[in-house]
């Protein structure tokens, strides 16, 4: 029995651990999208909220399927920005049903939160 487990002991160092250091000495590959580009479109919308909306007039939009689980109401100003497939949009582009990303300022004391940008649309790649 003792020499079987020799053998084997000897195969594994020699045969397995080589293969193993080789492997971790591979750098990624850039291109693929584990180790992609960190400034990607993921990268931009960070931090943004998510969501389809509900309801929508001048004051205010409501967004339904939120990282919450509940309707979050967030106010619009006359400051906020608009952003349609890329490029500098309106708020008449904007309607119910639409899926958007919303980046907010959040008032720490009422928890009111603010849009300053409203992207929807398709978001291109980073140049």
């Amino acid at each position: 029995m003792k020499p079987f487990r020799t053998i084997y002991l000897l195969l594994v160092v020699l045969v397995v651990l080589p293969f193993a250091a080789i492997a971790q000495n591979k750098s990624p590959e850039l291109d693929t999208s584990r180790f992609g580009d960190p400034s990607g479109i993921a990268r931009g919308l960070q931090g943004d909220i998510y969501g389809v909306i509900k309801s929508i007039n001048d004051k205010e939009l409501v967004l339904d399927k939120t990282k919450f689980g509940v309707d979050t109401t967030i106010k619009l100003e006359s400051a906020t920005k608009y952003v349609r497939d890329g490029k500098a949009g309106k708020f008449d582009q904007l309607k119910v049903g639409d899926q958007v990303y919303a980046h907010v300022k959040t008032n720490k004391k009422t928890r009111e939160m603010t849009a300053k940008k409203i992207t929807s649309g398709v978001i291109p790649l980073p140049q």
